[in-house]
């Protein structure tokens, strides 16, 4: 959530940043927001100057009470009431403005750095830099979903019949690949400092406000009605709720958590190719790592973030690219966002397995997520990030088609120790 400070300070540059965003109605939601902020300060204002006249009148009862002025006294004790009678509806006028003043600014995205390219869709994105093994694939080269059949990993029927299309069944060694990859990328990021959480599935409305989940992506959610919980989307929402109304010491920072989590998406609107397969689920387990950090220090964290996610797919000897997101591809709370895409050369597709992104203060301040900082005790917001590492759906797509052979599907090196094998046949 944008601070009004941001608004008033920077008001042209935040609608420049929102436009680019391709925020539609930028300046009017910002107007809206400064109009209501601005009758909040006058009836503030009004309160205070209430609030200062029964502060005056109350020390004056108790003199002139001593000096036997007694209906003088009760006059002012009748124009006490009379003014706290008053103050009660500035006081409710004052929480309505806020609250209004709130869900507005819950509707306003965060404002892209201005490193974040112009674009309106990922054909916009810019590609900056590429890397992994090239894949020399058999002429007779098969999907991940043919793969999945024909080596008895996944069945996607089975998942239809149970819960729905989007929900696959893992079997055998297709199980026993999930397991080795989660294994791996927790122990990736344990080795890279992060600890390890076990959060809850559900969350409670609350947690994903916090975020920036509620209300953008409601419809994307899968919700509980009976008990108002939501089905997450991704472990970020529980892991950096933990820091929701807390002020931490900067020593603390940067706090760097990871965990893993089965994540539930409706992918309303979804069809076609891009949901084939592994491609897009309706569940699927993933890995998180998120930060917690001071604004001068966070983007040396995204950088490291980015870093790490590389690492692993190297280690999974897949080819990879790094995009920098446009302002018009990224989501409604980042600031500044690299999607990781793995290429299928099966598919001839490139399929996005992370995105790592930086939220400013934007998450911190729907959290009230601060910080005191050591030289001045001064509290400040402070900056959330977060990243896949990562995504299994497609990176497992990936590894079955990418290293797919005559003999049966390699398993790359590093995967080996997790797997118990060096070759699903």
């Amino acid at each position: 959530m944008l601070t009004i400070k941001q608004l008033t300070e920077n008001k042209e540059a935040v609608i420049a940043g929102l436009e680019k965003k391709n925020f539609k109605g930028a300046r009017e939601a910002v107007e809206q927001v400064l109009a209501i902020d601005n009758k909040r300060k006058s009836t503030q204002a009004e309160l205070d100057n209430l609030l200062a006249q029964v502060k005056n009148l109350s020390k004056s009862i108790g003199g002139l009470m001593k000096e036997g002025r007694r209906d003088e006294a009760e006059q002012a004790k009748a124009q006490v009431a009379a003014i706290k009678e008053q103050t009660k509806g500035l006081e409710e006028a004052m929480k309505q403005a806020e609250e209004e003043r709130k869900q507005v600014l819950y509707t306003i995205p965060n404002v892209p750095y201005d490193i974040v390219p112009e674009g309106i869709s990922a054909e916009d994105n810019v590609v900056v830099k590429t890397g992994g093994q090239d894949t020399a694939l058999p002429s007779d080269a098969l999907p991940h979903w043919e793969l999945a059949k024909k080596y008895n990993l996944i069945d996607f029927d089975l998942g239809v019949k149970i819960s729905g299309a989007g929900f696959p069944v893992y079997i055998g060694q297709g199980a026993r690949l999930q397991r080795a990859l989660i294994n791996f990328f927790l122990d990736e990021a344990r080795a890279a400092g992060y600890t390890e959480i076990m959060p809850p599935t559900v969350v409670n409305a609350a947690s994903g406000y916090g975020t920036g989940q509620l209300p953008d992506k409601e419809g994307q959610m899968y919700h509980c009605t009976a008990d108002d919980l939501y089905l997450i989307p991704t472990a970020e929402v529980p892991v950096t709720n933990i820091y929701r109304d807390v002020i931490l010491n900067e020593k603390e920072l940067p706090i760097k958590n990871c965990a893993y989590t089965q994540c539930f998406r409706r992918e309303a609107g979804s069809y076609g190719k891009d949901v084939r397969g592994l491609n897009r689920l309706h569940e699927f387990s993933k890995i998180e790592i998120v930060r917690i950090d001071t604004p001068e220090h966070s983007d040396q964290s995204h950088q490291e973030m980015l870093a790490h996610v590389e690492n692993l797919l190297v280690k999974l000897e897949l080819p990879y690219r790094i995009l920098r997101l446009c302002g018009g591809d990224m989501s409604f709370t980042a600031a500044l966002c690299y999607d990781f895409e793995v290429y299928s050369e099966a598919q001839q597709r490139w399929l996005e397995v992370s995105s790592v992104s930086n939220f400013d203060s934007y998450q911190a301040n729907r959290l009230q997520c601060r910080y005191r900082r050591d030289e001045d005790k001064k509290i400040s917001l402070c900056h959330t990030l977060n990243g896949s590492a990562l995504a299994l759906p497609r990176i497992l797509a990936a590894l079955l088609e990418n290293h797919q052979t005559p003999e049966g599907i390699r398993i790359p090196k590093a995967l080996q120790p997790y797997m118990g094998c060096d070759i699903i046949r």
